[in-house]
């Protein structure tokens, strides 16, 4: 993060999302702040807390998007959550604290994949000497220590067991010569088809479902994790190609090679100082409690039991105690019905940073449609190319397709950028179907073309509602 300046991350985000530069330059001061505080030394570092965020927007503009690109950019564990999923503690429903938990296992899966390849190449030569010995076994080499039930059976019938006679010298080099031809065959990918027989390692755990109240998914009680190492993993034979066994075999030799309390540390460490957590739908929980009969979910109740989790604590996780007080939390909602005051004062002003991001109009779906990287005019070429269908978007098509979005959010429900997907996936319907018994071809999608596609759908409200 030293080489990114909050311009610089501004500049990384214009390469995915449109607009909304007031969100881009939040999440980009609170990622630089990050870095800054790790610099800190002594007492001050503690005290430096994140300042969390609340994007106030629409549906379909970006928000969620710009979390998870900021997550990337920093390689930090992120959890994307929506808060209706929680529910006041005594009522069916997932805990706040699963939040945490769902993080850890995130974090510690990346620290995973990163260790694994660090060790990957080693691995891969382990796996190659493990499959040249099955194809060609190597010199006999001495005789190891009897088995104990060999040496009992050896025992009772009173007989001394026999060496295993060695090989002569000849003989061995000549083995040894045909095991440097075939590596240099096995690396070259050469024997990739041909069909051996490995050992593949498999876990003897048995497995338990639990139906049980909220949350008692969340405490990690699976005898795996209970009885740890205690359980003996079994082998058992499996027949594969050559390729497949350079993948199966180098994986478990990098599981091995590994250090899973390291990891598990690490990842601990990881969600401690970077980790981030999107809180999507907070606006559906805003609001105090509407008077009523018989037991009901609280809305602030809900926000209470998150409250805890957003100002910091110290949430026990099955890789042991996680504090929350540096997680960056940025929360979002489109506040159409509620607003943000409606949510308890206390939760307020755990969100102090609040940004506004602005509806999306027709200039801003042909910027979408075109300047991203993975923009969804270059995944539909990319896409029908594999059939050899090349699409040509002409200026006047483009325009075309933003304006029918626009038209079509204003008319129904206003989804944003989403509204592009369904018109896109409307508009090549007919060409997606029929691709792939057609000759290689070049279609022009040109005002014309979406007009001919989409007006008789555009031109009927009632037809508008259900199929765009």
């Amino acid at each position: 993060m030293q080489d990114l300046t909050p311009r610089q991350i501004v500049q990384e985000l214009d390469k995915y999302i449109v607009g909304q530069d007031k969100a881009k330059r939040a999440v980009a001061v609170a990622l630089r702040n990050r870095y800054r505080r790790q610099q800190l030394t002594g007492d001050i570092r503690e005290e430096v807390i994140p300042k969390n965020i609340l994007m106030i927007g629409p549906t379909g503009v970006g928000k969620t998007e710009i979390a998870r690109r900021l997550s990337r950019l920093a390689n930090a564990p992120f959890l994307k959550v929506e808060a209706t999923k929680f529910t006041e503690v005594g009522y069916v429903g997932r805990d706040v604290d699963s939040m945490i938990r769902d993080l850890i296992e995130i974090a510690v899966r990346m620290v995973q994949r990163e260790k694994i390849t660090e060790v990957e190449e080693r691995a891969r030569e382990m796996a190659l000497d493990e499959i040249l010995e099955i194809l060609q076994p190597g010199r006999p080499r001495a005789r190891p220590v009897p088995a104990p039930l060999e040496a009992m059976a050896a025992f009772l019938s009173q007989r001394p067991i026999e060496p295993e006679p060695e090989a002569p010298q000849a003989e061995g080099d000549e083995v040894e010569r045909i095991r440097q031809r075939l590596r240099g065959r096995l690396e070259a990918g050469e024997l990739d088809d041909k069909i051996i027989e490995i050992e593949v390692e498999e876990s003897k755990s048995p497995f338990v479902q639990i139906f049980s109240p909220a949350g008692m998914e969340e405490m990690g009680m699976n005898l795996q994790d209970m009885l740890g190492g205690m359980l003996p993993k079994g082998r058992r034979k499996r027949r594969v190609s050559v390729r497949e066994a350079k993948e199966i075999l180098a994986y478990q030799r990098a599981q091995q090679l590994i250090d899973m309390d390291q990891v598990v540390s690490d990842a601990v460490s990881r969600v401690e100082e970077s980790g981030i957590i999107f809180l999507d739908e907070l606006d559906k929980i805003a609001g105090r409690e509407s008077a009523g009969f018989g037991p009901q979910v609280s809305r602030e109740g809900v926000q209470r039991d998150i409250l805890p989790i957003v100002e910091g604590s110290t949430v026990m996780t099955k890789h042991g105690p996680v504090r929350t007080d540096h997680i960056l939390f940025i929360a979002a909602g489109a506040f159409h019905v509620s607003k943000p005051s409606d949510l308890i004062p206390e939760l307020q002003g755990r969100f102090p940073l609040r940004v506004g991001l602005d509806s999306l109009n027709e200039k801003d779906f042909v910027r979408i449609l075109t300047e991203p990287r993975n923009s969804l005019i270059r995944q539909y070429n990319a896409l029908l190319q594999i059939e050899g269908v090349e699409l040509e978007f002409t200026e006047d098509g483009v325009a075309e397709i933003a304006k029918i979005a626009g038209e079509v959010n204003e008319a129904t429900e206003d989804i944003g950028a989403r509204r592009l997907h369904t018109i896109m996936e409307r508009l090549l319907e007919d060409v997606s179907f029929s691709a792939a018994e057609m000759p290689p071809t070049k279609v022009t999608v040109d005002a014309a073309y979406v007009r001919d596609k989409l007006s008789e759908i555009t031109k009927d409200t009632d037809l508008t509602r259900y199929i765009l």
